[in-house]
């Protein structure tokens, strides 16, 4: 018996509805095997794989990715958008104040959304978008603000 097999980057875009190209899914795999990258990274990373590319496909294809839940899209106040492939488990995000390091972090407490709102208006919550701010160990190490 053998272990089930992982779906492919063309085969997660083919269930998304999504077109399969090859810049498609060198962005894919750009984005998941990055670090909360910026778009120029990813250009980069999606050109080292396929050649050329122009920076409006990239957008494009980012928009589309992101649109069929594919890719997380994080725009921390004052940062240019940064995009992860860690996707549908509603974790949140540390980020420091100094060098702009992003990283992962799981919900705080209890189940999604992990926070209780203290009014929900009326809304049905079901997801919450934490960001926590400070120093890395980095930054901290070397004296920054």
């Amino acid at each position: 018996m053998t272990a089930p097999q992982s779906p492919t980057p063309a085969d997660e875009l083919r269930g998304a509805g999504l077109r399969v190209t090859a810049a498609r899914v060198a962005l894919l795999e750009t984005v998941r095997a990055g670090d909360h990258l910026g778009v120029e990274a990813i250009a980069d990373g999606v050109r080292d794989r396929v050649g050329h590319i122009s920076l409006q496909a990239v957008y494009d294809a980012l928009h589309a990715l992101t649109t069929a839940g594919l890719v997380r899209r994080l725009e921390p106040p004052g940062s240019p958008a940064r995009f992860e492939g860690r996707v549908g488990d509603n974790h949140h995000h540390l980020v420091c104040r100094s060098c702009g390091v992003v990283v992962d972090v799981d919900c705080a407490v209890g189940h999604a959304p992990c926070l209780t709102a203290s009014d929900d208006a009326g809304f049905t919550v079901d997801e919450a978008e934490v960001i926590y701010w400070g120093l890395c160990p980095g930054c901290m190490a070397a004296g920054g603000s």
